[in-house]
């Protein structure tokens, strides 16, 4: 049995006002022509696999695209829901989906048999059963109470995760005995784990109320497949615990490291082969740091780039002063080069950084949450302790911005 695993497409994601819809029909072309070398048998989406819960058009017709070409090519698709995808949107086509060998898993269900998948090999026989877990909202599985404090909230949705996993794990045993398959368990998720690196480009996800998802309260499945992070790792140091990353890169840190997508082969005993296949690059994207001397140097490289796609790159630049003309000065090196600066920053020194950060930084290098930072710094609370204030403020500023993000992937 051999199945793919992948995550994080961010379908319709604009990037610095730049459409990446030639960089992920090239994956989805792609991962197609992967799936005929290594005669896949299914391909599992642990989430994300839209960038907003109401994608553009050409979002969606590439992906009910590439259910057509999947299905032709007998392999199964598993699509979970990511917290960037909408429950409704993914739901919409979910019956019609289901007749070309997709299963769309879009939110958690109290009927556990709605997250039980079986996948069948090349043979028609079953190969395999999916415990497929997507994105999980707080409010699917556990109810808040009046009183809790943010630790007993947190430990709350931990423990009710947990629950959800080997619940649904037990199922799937009892399952594989009543029907005496000898099939491996395969579960997926959506979510940060304990100890991962993410990437610039990834949302915090259960701000205020779950840090993070200890490793030790995943079920014993042969394989775990997640998504949300989008960089390639192993969890807790176990092999068969992996997020398989984003398929390109979705900020300019993401270049630091391959992109992948997993293979993960289970032969006749239930042993479990895992081999990462890196995925190409379809669009060329670089980073310059230095001095505006460093940064001339560092794009004379570029004179005799020949491929017909511009580079986009991200140029941070390190002055000690204030320079008005700094964009002017950027576009002049850039003359006559195959490139295209998509973000234009500057670094400085501790001393000049704060006589002129506050007064010169412009909103394109801030984020919500630094002019947040920004303006609450303006701000004296007299009668009860000012830092305390303050922090309170800033979590509960957190949590707004966490809900505003869930709310964007429902109705």
């Amino acid at each position: 049995m051999k199945i793919l695993h992948t995550s994080d497409w961010h379908l319709g994601q604009n990037f610095f006002t730049k459409s990446r819809k030639q960089e992920h029909q090239a994956f989805l072309d792609w991962l197609l022509q992967e799936i005929d070398k290594n005669q896949i048998d299914a391909v599992i989406v642990a989430g994300d696999v839209f960038d907003t819960g109401s994608p553009p058009s050409y979002a969606r017709e590439m992906y009910n695209q590439f259910v057509v070409s999947i299905s032709q090519r007998n392999c199964a698709l598993v699509v979970l829901g990511g917290n960037h995808d909408s429950v409704s949107t993914l739901r919409e086509s979910k019956s019609l989906l289901a007749c070309l060998h997709t299963h769309v898993v879009a939110n958690t269900s109290e009927y556990l048999q709605d997250q039980l998948i079986t996948l069948k090999n090349h043979d028609g026989e079953i190969g395999a059963i999916v415990c497929a877990v997507p994105f999980v909202r707080p409010r699917d599985v556990l109810t808040s109470q009046a009183g809790e404090s943010g630790t007993e909230k947190r430990q709350a949705l931990g423990d009710a995760i947990k629950s959800h996993y080997h619940e649904l794990y037990q199922a799937a045993v009892k399952l594989r005995d009543d029907n005496g398959w000898q099939v491996p368990i395969i579960a997926t998720g959506h979510l940060t784990a304990l100890g991962v690196s993410p990437s610039k480009s990834v949302r915090d996800i259960y701000i205020g109320t779950l840090d993070g998802f200890a490793a030790d309260g995943f079920p014993p499945a042969d394989y775990i497949a997640l998504g949300h992070i989008h960089r390639p790792q192993i969890v807790a140091k176990s092999e068969h615990i992996r997020y398989s990353g984003s398929p390109i890169p979705l900020s300019f840190d993401e270049l630091k490291f391959n992109k992948q997508v997993v293979l993960v082969e289970f032969d006749g005993d239930q042993r479990v082969r895992i081999e990462p296949i890196s995925v190409p690059s379809f669009q060329p994207m670089g980073v310059l740091k230095g001095s505006l001397e460093e940064i001339e140097v560092q794009l004379s490289e570029y004179l005799e780039h020949d491929d017909p796609k511009a580079v986009w790159l991200h140029i941070e630049v390190s002055v000690q002063d204030y320079l008005s003309d700094l964009q002017q000065r950027i576009q002049l090196m850039t003359e006559g080069l195959n490139v295209e600066v998509l973000q234009l920053q500057r670094t400085r020194g501790p001393k000049a950084q704060a006589l002129t950060q506050e007064a010169k930084e412009t909103l394109s290098e801030l984020t919500p949450n630094d002019v947040f930072q920004r303006r609450l710094a303006l701000e004296v609370f007299e009668g009860e302790d000012e830092l305390a204030r303050k922090e309170r403020i800033q979590t509960q500023f957190t949590q707004i911005v966490a809900e505003v993000e869930h709310a964007e992937g429902e109705e």
